[in-house]
């Protein structure tokens, strides 16, 4: 790491827009966090599958966490070495370039209203051309669609657009070009990746992708490496860059030095994501899983596995909110250890059908198993056992991809989110895979890998091993269940899904 800032205080600064917050980090090069200023985000829900997010909300509260995060240090703009940012991915923001106002919502990623256009391309048989250009499956969940909504349902948005009047872009580009104040359209490769029209192998917008979806390219950002020169602001004072961007899961693949192949990192957040990066292979899953590209530091293009969770976190939410069980979240660990195991019970929160590898979107939730002896710590219990039964089907499904295309096994995987500072599911994360989970002092790894990409961009390190060396390990799960009995409970998981979905 450079030295010559050792004397004077220097930070990176990160900006982290989330689905239901935002959130400015204020790192030392170090990577150890010296203040962080956070607001919650409105939810919109206009219909029932519907979500939405108020875009110039989203600016507001981001550059107020901006400017609050550099009082609470006592810094000032001119240490700030430059800003990192990392956001909600596949969400979906319109604007009129001339006014920079938005003409409408924001339709978030977990916003279901074009599942019936999804699966009329589906029923067409354009599912194998998407992923072999886009490395997704057509579905909802990315931009592409919820693009096309918004031209065909707001008044004029279809003409303007093929005017050149309309900007889209995902979070990142709608921040970029507010803090560049109009002067920037950009887009990172990582979440460009996930709007189901960048082709992966190119790097650039696919012609035939925006046919099929029906969008001109004068809306598209430009897409750029993940660290380097996303302009510079002067909202904050005086004229910092913009270093680093990513999507927030290939930033946490980042932040958590997962740079070589084989290397796999777990997110326990709302849902769980779980990426495993593969080098510079483009590597289609046999297994259920997506295609996706990493955060990209230089020209090399750099891919990666993804799996997602729809329901991680969110189960003790349910707990909390919909059964009452607990009062508060941090509760669960306590009454859920108040019994030894779940005792028989199974719980598949598919209150919003299955991700990863399943892809079951019309499944919904069950809990199994129930006797006169089941009690709500059983519950309980087999609530967090479905968070680490989904990521273990998830991680089972790399292993099978990784060994496919030549590699081996990932021999350990490391977590990050929220609910991974809960001790007893790391452990029943760790008994059901057979491999170390692995948690990183620093579990902010979503804004640091932001930070670190910045970083890179504007001489504060010089390469990537800077980055491998700050990783820290603050606790490591090892496995105590013999394989026999993870493979029993495995079974009995895979049963239970199977009873959730439709005939």
């Amino acid at each position: 790491m450079n030295t010559t800032f050792a004397t004077t205080p220097t930070y990176l600064l990160a900006l982290d827009q989330g689905t239901s917050s935002s959130r400015s980090i204020l790192f030392t090069p170090e990577g150890q966090i010296a203040a962080m200023a956070q607001r919650e985000l409105t939810q919109v829900y206009p219909q029932p599958g519907w979500v939405e997010h108020d875009a110039r909300e989203i600016w507001r509260i981001q550059l107020e966490t901006a400017r609050e995060v550099l009082a609470k240090a006592g810094a000032t703009p001119q240490q700030v070495r430059a800003i990192g940012i990392t956001n909600q991915r596949e969400t979906v923001v319109v604007w009129n370039r001339r006014t920079g106002e938005p003409i409408h919502h924001a339709i978030v990623w977990q916003d279901r209203r074009t599942e019936a256009f999804c699966a009329d391309l589906r029923a067409q048989g354009a599912d194998t051309f998407v992923q072999q250009r886009t490395g997704l499956r057509i579905d909802a969940y990315f931009s592409a669609t919820k693009l096309r909504w918004v031209l065909d349902h707001v008044d004029g948005a279809r003409a303007a657009a093929e005017r050149g009047e309309l900007a889209f872009g995902t979070i990142d580009s709608w921040l970029i070009w507010h803090l560049t104040e109009g002067r920037e359209h950009l887009t990172d490769v990582s979440n460009a990746s996930r709007t189901m029209l960048l082709n992966i192998h190119t790097g650039d917008w696919d012609d035939d992708l925006l046919s099929l979806f029906g969008i001109p390219r004068s809306l598209l950002p430009d897409v750029r490496p993940s660290s380097g020169d996303f302009g510079h602001t002067t909202l904050l004072g005086g004229q910092l860059p913009i270093g680093g961007v990513a999507g927030d899961q290939q930033a946490s693949l980042f932040g958590q030095a997962c740079f070589r192949p084989g290397l796999a990192k777990n997110t326990y957040g709302t849902g769980c994501f779980m990426l495993m990066h593969t080098g510079d292979q483009a590597q289609t899953s046999r297994n259920g899983l997506l295609t996706t590209a990493a955060a990209q530091p230089d020209g090399q293009r750099v891919y990666a596995l993804e799996g997602s969770v729809f329901i991680g976190g969110a189960v003790v939410q349910w707990l909390r909110d919909g059964l009452q069980a607990i009062r508060a979240s941090g509760e669960v660990q306590q009454l859920a250890e108040s019994v030894p195991d779940a005792g028989g019970v199974v719980f598949v929160p598919a209150f919003t059908g299955l991700g990863a590898p399943y892809w079951a979107g019309d499944a919904r939730g069950a809990i199994l198993g129930l006797t006169r002896g089941s009690t709500v710590a059983h519950i309980a219990r087999a609530a967090l056992e479905s968070i680490a039964f989904q990521s273990a089907a998830l991680l089972e499904a790399m292993s099978r991809d990784a060994v496919a295309h030549g590699g081996s096994p990932v021999s350990e995987l490391r977590v990050d989110g929220g609910a991974c500072a809960n001790d007893l599911l790391m452990q029943i994360q760790a008994d059901l895979l057979g491999i170390p989970v692995v948690r990183p002092k620093v579990i902010e790894t979503t804004a640091l890998g932001a930070a670190y990409l910045a970083g890179l961009s504007t001489g504060v390190y010089r390469n990537l091993g800077e980055l491998e060396a700050q990783w820290q390990v603050d606790r490591r799960f090892l496995p105590t269940l013999s394989r026999a009995d993870a493979a029993a409970r495995m079974a009995r998981w895979e049963h239970a899904v199977r009873q959730t979905l439709a005939p």
